[in-house]
This record gives structure tokens, C-alpha cells and sequence, in this order.
């Protein structure tokens, strides 16, 4: 009986119930997968030998690595100052900016999507301007083209390549830059040798989640896109549909997936560098001399030593129109991003209350014809409850497998910690199409396709992801100590996770949970898989009626989901409010 009582308290059995999920829906499926695309058990490669056969195939896949890679650089190009900004900013604006990315980040990629249609249509928003100012005469294209599926992905990821990005900039001391423009550094030069080399962590994970989610993309190219801008994700899912020959999907969603793995392996090196290499900026040759390639910069840098200390005492109390205007440059630079990121939301609910039969921004007058279209039809309505519905019990079901998870997880050392972790990110760090096919290879075994438990399973898969991130996150600033005063209080296990741990990490498991509901709520490509013609969820009958009918309907529904996120921040604000007192109540009982 004691030994029972032990593995009910160890790590690993607190872990078994997220990892149970994971692997019967999507572990054993993705092998299942891999044995197919190998023609198992005869294994041959001749599945992948007839892809790469095909030139049109091969153009496909380049084509896809290329609009990921130029996806990714314009992120980073955009998400680095946007993030260095942000970081710079005083406390109370920068916790205002960071809310404006989160927004954006929770906005359903379709309603985003939908912006973009409304911005960029032959009858959008740019198009009416320039008709209405006589600057043209006849709409221009653009839409269905490579620059609208650009702006489409660049608006989806930039808030991915942000996040990171301020995580590891907030964590930077600041007073290194000062010491470096004390030693004579120019802010330009104190910022390249001294800055960017810390953020290089944050450019690093950025890159691989916006390269390796855009490799998965489906919805914003085939929506924004031309016949001419197709990714490997579209191609992979009218396999789906059209074959019943799960070998050639197999083989092309495992190319896909060989080309994340890659670049996960590569960019996850350590690039930022260790403190020993950031101390020896030269190399040394032999007998300790320096190199001959080093020595001439070298020499001409001691020449200059005493001009340069003349120059920066005459310039260290003078005032730099430079840096005001480089102060400017930064500010409108930062409003400009907030405003590409904001914009199409707010173009979404405006020309949601137009009164004619064609949406119209700005709407001449206010009417709420399309949300009655909306709540009044039957199809529309019952898409939501079925969302709703959905995405509640994702929840639940997430949160619980999730939150164990994560307080067993907290419990293991550094490294078995960081590869269960990576383990459970799986499947949202992989391509969204592959894990797609894998989940839906699963439930075709189990017999669940076309059912709402079948959506519930393959939305859960990535909801413990976010459930565990987040908890994780909150676990780490939580004091084991209190736990073990309540145990020598005689308390057992369950009443000191239930009185003490609970209440303490309440806010990230609320947290945990809105992300699971959202991340279902939002769910297209798998929702399309699995549910087949007998499920729609909101989402999916969204996707439906942008593709076959752009019914103005669709901008009621978009602006509901654009303001939903709001709702959950205020929420969790609320949630954070609530249990301040609890947190400082405990710290100031510490202190005595």
C-alpha cells in the first residue's frame, strides 16, 4: 500500500495522462505515417522516388521553403526593431504595446485573413480610396498574388517573431550598454557588439517558429494567393481528399516534416555564444601572438586611441540631434507596426455594421443587419454552438491533462525537464498539415472521424502544448518551501496541492485554459481532416463560405472573434487583480 502511495506522488504518473493522449493520437499515428510513406512492411522509397519525379512537385516544394524564408526575414526584419522598441519603452507603455501584439496573436487567423480580403479586393478598402480619388480608374490587383499572401503571413507571424523576441530583450541588462558607450563605444557599435549578440536566443526561436509554422500554412495562401502561389500544405490536403492511398500523402508530408526537423536541428545549435567567447574577440596564433589577419586592425585601432578619447570627451555631454531623430524615426516606426497590426481588425468591425448589400468602409451609417443574418441563421448559429461546445471541453480536458503534466514536469531535473517539454510541444512546433494527416491516420484506426470526439482528441493534442508552457511558466516562480511548511503541518499531498499550490498558480491555469478554448475555437486544418462532411464548426463553415461565396455575413462573425480575444485579456487581467492580494499576503508573511 505504501509503495502505491509513493507512484501516486511520482512525477511521472502526474505526466501519463497527457502523454497517454499524445500517443495514441498522435505518437503511434506519425510511426504508423512514416511505415506508410515506406510502403511497410515491403519498405521501399518508391513513394518518395515518385514525388521527386515529378517537376511540378519539386516546384511546389520550393516554392513553399521559398515564401517561408522570405516570410521568416521580413518577420525578423519587422519583429526585431518592433521588439527592441517595446523593450525600450517605460514600464507602463510597454505593458500597453505588449497587450496590442497579444491581441493580435489571439485574433483568429481566418478573421485575419478576412481583413486582408476586405483591404486588398478588387471593391477592398485600397481600391475604393485610390477609384474614389480618381488616381485610378479600374481596381488593381492586389489580391491573388505573391505580395498578398506576404502581407497575409507577415501579419499572421509577426506577433510569433515578437514575443520571443521580448522575452529575451527584457532579460538583458541594460546598464551593458551604458558601460560600453563609458568606454567610448558609439550607440551604434555598443549596440551591434553588445545587444544583438544577447538577443540572438530570441532571434533564434523566432525564426524556427515562424519558418517551420509557415511551412504548414494553408489557409492565408490559398485565400490571399494565386493558382501560381500553392504551398505543399494545400497540395498534401487534396491528397487527402481525392485518394484514399494514404503512401504518396505519407511521403510528401514527411518531406515536409524532414525539412522542419532540419532546421530545428541547425538554428537550435547555441548561437548566442558563451561568455568566454564574448570576452575574446581576437583569435590568438601561435606563442600566444596574435594572428597576422588580426594585427593590421589591430595597430590602426591603438593609432586612433588618442583621437578617439579626445572625441568622446568633447561629445559625452553634448546633445545629439541624431539621437532625436533617430528617437522619432523609432516612434512613428512603432506606430506604424501597431497600425499593420491593428488596422485590418478595425476595418473587420467597422464594415461589419454597413448597411447595403456590399460591405463599405468607412459605412455610410450603422446597422446591424449582419449580426441579425448571422444569430438568425440556423447553419451559422448551430456552427457556434458546435465551436463552443468544442472548445469547452478542450478546455476542461486540456487543462487537466496539461496542469498535471506541468507540476510533474517542474518536479524532474534540467534536462529530463527540457525533453519532456519539447516532447509535449510537438505537435505545435511541427508543421499544422503533418500533424493533421498523423491525427487523422489515428482516429481513422480508432473509427472516430466525423465526430465531435474525434475533434476533441485531435484539438487537445496541441491545447496541453499551450496548457504546459504556460503553467510551466507560472511554476517557475512558485516556492517549493511553502509547500513543504504545509506538509510539515501534517497535511497530505492532495490538501496541500488543493490549499496551497492551487491557489498560487490559479492564474496560469486560467491562462492555460483560455489559450486551449482559443486555440480550438480557431482550429480550421485539422477541424477539415477529421470532421469530415458530418461536423462544421464555425471556423470551418467560415473557411467555406470565404472560399465559395464572400458573404457579408462572414464580417459579423469575423468581428466576434477579433473581439473575443479582448474579452479573455480582460479575464485574465481580472484573474492576475484578484490574486495579487494572495501573493503579497503570502511574500509578507515570508518577510516576517
Amino acid at each position: 500500500m505504501r509503495n502505491i502511495s509513493e507512484l501516486g506522488r511520482s512525477p511521472l504518473v502526474l505526466t501519463l495522462p497527457a502523454f497517454s493522449i499524445m500517443l495514441v493520437v498522435f505518437g503511434v499515428p506519425m510511426i504508423l505515417l512514416l511505415l506508410s510513406s515506406m510502403n511497410a512492411p515491403v519498405f521501399s522509397f518508391s513513394n518518395y522516388e515518385a514525388f521527386f519525379s515529378r517537376p511540378a512537385n519539386i516546384k511546389v516544394l520550393i516554392q513553399t521553403i521559398e515564401i517561408s524564408l522570405v516570410s521568416t526575414v521580413l518577420c525578423l526584419l519587422l519583429g526585431y526593431p518592433t521588439a527592441y522598441l517595446i523593450t525600450s519603452a517605460s514600464k507602463q507603455l510597454c505593458a500597453m504595446l505588449i497587450t496590442f501584439v497579444m491581441i493580435s496573436y489571439l485574433t483568429s487567423f481566418l478573421a485575419r485573413t478576412y481583413a486582408w480580403i476586405l483591404i486588398l479586393g478588387d471593391r477592398g478598402l485600397i481600391n475604393n480610396a485610390l477609384i474614389e480619388l480618381g488616381l485610378i480608374s479600374a481596381p488593381l490587383q492586389l489580391i491573388y498574388n505573391r505580395a498578398a499572401v506576404y502581407v497575409g503571413i507577415v501579419h499572421m507571424m509577426l506577433p510569433i517573431m515578437v514575443l520571443p523576441l521580448i522575452s529575451v530583450m527584457m532579460g538583458i541588462d541594460k546598464s551593458l550598454l551604458a558601460a560600453a558607450r563609458s568606454m567610448g563605444a558609439r550607440p551604434g557599435a555598443a549596440f551591434w557588439r553588445v545587444f544583438v549578440p544577447l538577443s540572438l536566443p530570441g532571434v533564434r526561436s523566432g525564426c524556427v517558429l515562424v519558418f517551420v509554422l509557415c511551412l504548414g500554412f494553408y489557409v492565408t495562401p490559398a485565400a490571399l494567393g494565386g493558382l501560381g502561389d500553392a504551398m505543399l500544405s494545400t497540395f498534401i490536403a487534396a491528397q487527402v481528399k481525392a485518394s484514399l492511398n494514404l503512401g504518396p500523402t505519407a511521403a510528401s508530408s514527411f518531406i515536409l516534416l524532414a525539412i522542419a526537423l532540419v532546421v530545428i536541428f541547425l538554428i537550435g545549435v547555441d548561437l548566442s555564444g558563451s561568455p568566454k567567447a564574448l570576452s575574446k574577440p581576437q583569435r590568438v596564433g601561435r606563442g600566444g601572438g596574435m594572428s597576422a589577419s588580426v594585427l593590421p586592425r589591430w595597430s590602426f585601432r591603438e593609432m586612433t586611441v588618442p583621437y578617439r578619447r579626445r572625441r568622446w570627451l568633447a561629445e559625452r555631454y553634448k546633445a545629439s540631434g541624431r539621437d532625436n531623430r533617430l528617437k522619432y524615426f523609432g516612434m512613428f516606426f512603432l506606430i506604424g507596426v501597431m497600425f499593420f497590426l491593428l488596422f485590418p481588425g478595425f476595418v473587420v468591425i467597422a464594415t461589419s455594421f454597413s448597411p447595403g448589400k456590399f460591405l463599405e468602409f468607412p459605412p455610410s451609417s450603422l446597422s446591424l443587419q449582419w449580426y441579425a443574418s448571422f444569430f438568425g441563421n440556423p447553419s451559422w448559429y448551430d456552427a457556434m454552438m458546435t465551436s463552443i461546445e468544442i472548445g469547452l471541453v478542450v478546455a476542461a480536458l486540456s487543462t487537466l491533462a496539461g496542469t498535471l503534466a506541468a507540476y510533474g514536469i517542474s518536479r524532474f531535473g534540467s534536462g529530463m525537464r527540457s525533453a519532456l517539454t519539447m516532447a509535449v510541444l510537438t505537435p505545435i512546433t511541427f508543421p499544422v498539415i503533418v500533424v493533421g494527416i498523423g491525427i487523422y491516420l489515428g482516429l481513422v484506426k480508432l473509427g472516430l472521424i466525423g465526430t465531435k470526439t474525434g475533434i476533441m482528441l485531435a484539438h487537445s493534442i496541441g491545447a496541453i502544448g499551450y496548457v504546459v508552457v504556460i503553467v510551466s511558466a507560472t511554476l517557475a516562480n512558485f516556492d517549493r518551501r511553502l509547500e513543504d511548511a504545509a506538509k510539515s503541518m501534517r497535511a497530505n499531498p492532495l490538501q496541500t496541492f488543493v490549499r496551497v499550490t492551487l491557489p498560487l498558480i490559479r492564474p496560469g491555469i486560467v491562462g492555460g485554459a483560455v489559450f486551449a478554448f482559443l486555440h480550438s475555437f480557431d482550429e480550421v486544418v485539422i477541424t477539415s481532416l477529421i470532421g469530415g462532411l458530418s461536423i462544421r464548426t464555425l471556423p470551418l463553415k467560415m473557411w467555406e463560405n470565404m472560399r465559395h461565396q464572400l458573404d457579408p455575413t462572414i464580417a459579423a462573425v469575423a468581428s466576434l472573434l477579433m473581439l473575443l480575444p479582448i474579452l479573455w485579456i480582460i479575464l485574465l487581467y481580472a484573474m492576475w487583480w484578484r490574486s495579487r492580494p494572495s501573493a503579497l499576503g503570502v511574500a509578507s508573511e515570508r518577510s516576517r
